[in-house]
């Protein structure tokens, strides 16, 4: 029996990498888990006066459970990983935009938030486009950064198998992971050789965001899942496969 192709996957170093390589074995190929993600929770809790609050992963409400944190206003999550992450808490999420991106939330509340108090709460690593966009449409944004992101000690055995030809497939799930695989390959000595195997490999990106840093940085990328979320970004890499 052949070899079977191996495809890792990038994702935190929590039940996410493990319900990764557990999947990707349903799908019959080999997972290489490579955790390219740390949560280092900052403590802090988010402003309960808002007229509207935005969650924007599945950490955020995770975090944010542990704290007894009751929303304001309208509580928003920016895809259906947070909205079932939210709800699972106990909370009542109000609005998911069609669109699970931040320029999708932006487009969803941007015509009813002119003079509203809104509340971000996410990761050290958000873009800057949810609290411009909102910014411009007229509300009065406050952020919280929940948490930061730190690439974990070890991390990168990707790299190491883009480099001697041996990777078939990759998981970006999202631009902090691009970044991050390329730091443990040049930590390594090993980046030209990491993205020589890369071109022989299927890259697949989570979303749009992701692919394009994965292109600023010279990263052909050849599947983007049409809805975002990682077992459609697997699934996408596997069948190309």
């Amino acid at each position: 029996m052949a070899d079977r192709p191996t495809v890792a996957a990038l994702r935190p170093d929590d039940k996410r990498i493990e319900a990764a390589v557990a999947l990707l074995d349903e799908l019959g190929v080999e997972g290489l888990a490579d955790p390219m993600l740390s949560v280092s929770p900052t403590g802090d809790v988010p402003r309960e006066d808002a007229d509207y609050t935005i969650l924007t992963s599945p950490t955020a409400a995770d975090l944010l459970a542990e704290t007894g944190y009751q929303p304001g206003g309208t509580l928003c999550a920016i895809g259906d990983g947070t909205a079932d992450a939210l709800e699972a808490e106990g909370y009542t999420v109000d609005l998911v935009p069609e669109e699970f991106t931040s320029s999708g939330l932006v487009d969803s509340l941007a015509a009813d938030v002119d003079g509203a108090r809104i509340e971000v709460a996410r990761s050290d690593h958000g873009s800057a486009v949810l609290p411009d966009g909102l910014n411009a449409a007229g509300a009065y944004v406050h952020e919280t950064i929940l948490y930061r992101l730190v690439r974990p000690e070890g991390a990168g055995v990707s790299a190491e198998r883009a480099a001697d030809g041996t990777l078939d497939g990759i998981l970006f799930t999202s631009s902090l992971t691009v970044e991050h695989f390329l730091d443990a390959a040049s930590e390594r000595g090993l980046e030209a050789e990491a993205r020589a195997g890369l071109d022989g490999a299927v890259v697949g990106a989570i979303g749009e965001p992701t692919r394009e840093t994965a292109e600023k940085h010279g990263i052909a990328v050849d599947m983007v899942p049409e809805t975002v979320g990682f077992e459609s970004l697997a699934r996408a890499v596997v069948d190309e496969l």
